[in-house]
């Protein structure tokens, strides 16, 4: 299963839930990385990319609530 296809089946409480989470997560990371150098610093990129994948299926049902 794709992590699109996951995202789907939440709800939109969940995904909001999951998007603070991610976004808090990834801030902390940010700033560890500051301090001290990350072992995989790919994982801040996949981080942000979680976060959009997020906005975007939220944006996607704001948009088919509209029409």
């Amino acid at each position: 299963m794709k992590k699109e296809e996951a995202l789907r089946e939440l709800s939109t409480s969940d995904l909001i839930e999951r998007l603070e989470g991610e976004t808090l997560q990834l801030m902390k990371l940010r700033l560890n990385h500051a301090v001290n150098p990350l072992d995989n610093p790919n994982t801040l990129k996949a981080y942000r990319k979680s976060i959009a994948r997020i906005k975007t299926e939220l944006r996607r049902r704001e948009i088919e609530n509209i029409k």
